[in-house]
């Protein structure tokens, strides 16, 4: 699943190409991506309306549109937006394609998880939005916030971090890349983690989503940028994905458990239990 760095990549690359385009009308081939309103309303509604800027809140992208619209799209498991110039033929698995006035965006998605959804800006909003966390790299994420997460939660640490409704934009890869940065074990309780601990897994939080926004995310799978290329983070990933590998600080085989039903990769030395 895209995470905080790919979706920041991805908006980046959006708002530099798009803003200021028009949607000319939208293609709709699988109708189930579109969450609200009913596809027919959606591809009426969206009909001539301006981009007016490109935002992101969590995984979640957010495109304002002019007439008090915004366009909310969520990849999940394998969602690719990408932006072309030119018309060629789409690739298996679009579901969705925008017409702009310079260019399309079409959205790609082998699983189809990926939701879209069109609300007023103001008013009704995607429940989902609301629930979520402050943002990691945001003033709101502060230590003291999240320290006093961990001291109420006897949930292993790896599940907190993907807890979108206490930091959002975590997900698997940067969950274990923060955890082994901190040294603290996957499987721990979140509450039997010392200040000191807990002080050093913030700092990781942010050094590595910051990271892997730096190499335009991290591409194992299915994550394309806006522009359909791969990012560069999974020449940087320290544990995750590198079971049986050695740890490149101390020289241990990397392990690989599964925790909450999530593939969960550390160093053993590094991190012990």
């Amino acid at each position: 699943m895209p995470e905080l760095p790919e979706v920041e990549t991805i908006r980046k690359q959006l708002a530099a190409k798009i803003t200021g385009l028009t949607i000319t009308g939208a293609t709709i081939y699988l109708e189930k991506v579109i969450a609200a309103p009913a596809p027919v309303r959606f591809g009426e509604t969206i009909r001539g309306r301006a981009i007016l800027g490109v935002n992101r809140r969590g995984k979640f992208l957010l495109f304002d549109l002019s007439g008090g619209y915004r366009l909310v799209v969520h990849l999940r498991m394998s969602g690719q937006l990408v932006y072309e110039t030119a018309d060629g033929p789409l690739p298996r698995h679009t579901h969705l394609v925008f017409h702009l006035d310079r260019g399309r965006l079409r959205l790609t998605d082998l699983r189809q998880f990926g939701r879209v959804w069109l609300v007023p800006a103001a008013g009704a909003e995607v429940k989902e939005l609301r629930k979520l966390g402050p943002e990691p790299l945001s003033s709101a994420f502060t230590e003291e916030y999240f320290l006093a997460r961990l001291q109420k939660s006897r949930r292993r640490i790896k599940a907190l971090l993907l807890d979108q409704e206490v930091v959002a934009g975590i997900g698997n890869i940067y969950a274990d890349e923060a955890l082994y940065a901190a040294g603290v074990h996957p499987a721990r309780r979140a509450s039997d983690l010392s200040v000191r601990e807990g002080k050093a897994l913030y700092r990781a939080i942010r050094d590595v989503l910051r990271e892997g926004i730096a190499h335009r995310g991290t591409s194992i799978r299915d994550y394309v940028d806006a522009v359909g290329e791969e990012g560069s983070h999974q020449h940087f990933l320290k544990v995750h994905n590198r079971a049986g590998r050695p740890c490149p600080e101390c020289g241990t085989r990397i392990e690989k458990v599964k925790l909450g039903g999530r593939g969960t990769y550390f160093c053993p030395r590094c991190q012990p239990l």
